[in-house]
């Protein structure tokens, strides 16, 4: 676990610093856009005090505190079943991907009030009118990550004993 560990505390601090830095040291509050490389990266303020892409906005205070509830809950969940599947390290930097994320856009709803997003890409003549943040990505990505390493691993005395009758000791 002491690999999710690390890894959430690093995406946790990368996410804030990377919040403080754009949002409030570059004053994208007041100033709105900052073109970095149009239209690849563009820094767009969007406050989201919903889920993806603003949905449950109009329930802002209702909203604020049950996605903040959610959060922490699913956070706790994947630390506990990473921590008793006894995970491997892959399995391990997608969890801790997801919970530091999580964490760094439970703070931004603590502290403001609304997720702080900045972030906004586009491409090949196509305008994105999103906007998302380091959190967003680690969140998506930790997800990703869990579902492809974890589970049917094969490990002998999970699902494979109760094909072959054998008990459920470890072999080597």
């Amino acid at each position: 676990m002491r690999i999710a560990a690390i890894t959430a505390t690093v995406i946790f601090l990368l996410d804030q610093i990377t919040k403080l830095i754009v949002v409030q040291g570059m004053n994208l509050i007041e100033r709105g856009v900052i073109d970095v490389l149009p239209p690849f990266l563009t820094f767009r303020m969007a406050w989201n005090t919903g889920i993806n892409f603003g949905l449950f906005s109009n329930q802002a205070e209702f909203a604020r505190w049950l996605l903040i509830a959610v959060a922490l809950v699913i956070s706790a969940w994947v630390w506990i079943w990473i921590r008793r599947e006894g995970a491997g390290r892959w399995a391990q930097i997608s969890a801790g991907l997801l919970v530091g994320g999580a964490l760094g856009n439970v703070i931004d709803r603590i502290v403001y009030g609304a997720v702080a997003d900045f972030l906004n890409m586009s491409c090949c003549g196509i305008e994105n009118p999103y906007a998302f943040n380091v959190a967003d990505i680690s969140i998506f990505a930790g997800a990703i990550g869990l579902i492809l390493f974890t589970g049917g691993t094969g490990k002998p005395g999970k699902t494979g004993s109760a094909r072959t009758g054998k008990g459920k000791g470890k072999t080597s």
